[in-house]
């Protein structure tokens, strides 16, 4: 998992051109005039989902995870927390479903981590993530999830 601000994703050119693509992408887009939906950068191994929503209570939520996609999680606007754990042994709650390639599993984060406007992380298939949490009572939030497929 990294943590970073969008103005130091040049770091992150060496983990290879998807990646670089990805950035790129967040750089040079007004998601001002962007709306929510799918949108395609390099066919189907890097594209960006526009999400709008209200960030909600954690007691409800779990933590997922992918095996064909790593999440590159980019705030635009609004404010919320991210739980996050390292997968180790744990056991997953919702099976594994290889058309979403998406899993849930129980307990916890370890970690939250607080996720403001021009940040962003990115998550690989070992990184456990709960998004979408509240920082202190729901707020609305507009954020852009890249997913890169694993070559």
């Amino acid at each position: 998992m990294i943590i970073d601000y969008l103005s130091g994703a040049h770091r992150y050119a060496l983990l290879g051109e998807r990646f670089k693509k990805a950035f790129e992408y967040l750089g040079q887009t007004d998601f001002g005039t962007v709306g929510t939906g799918r949108y395609e950068i390099d066919g189907d191994t890097v594209f960006a989902m526009v999400n709008e929503y209200d960030t909600v209570d954690p007691s409800g939520e779990k933590m997922e995870s992918h095996k064909t996609h790593i999440d590159v999680q980019y705030m635009v606007e609004g404010a919320e927390r991210v739980g996050h754990d390292f997968l180790l042994e744990q056991q997953p709650c919702q099976a594994y479903d290889p058309e979403t390639d998406f899993m849930l599993f129980p307990g916890s984060p370890a970690f939250f981590s607080h996720f403001s406007k021009g940040m962003f992380a990115i998550f690989f298939p070992e990184d456990l993530h709960m998004p979408n949490i509240m920082t202190d009572k729901p707020a609305p939030v507009k954020k852009v999830v890249i997913k890169i497929k694993v070559a």
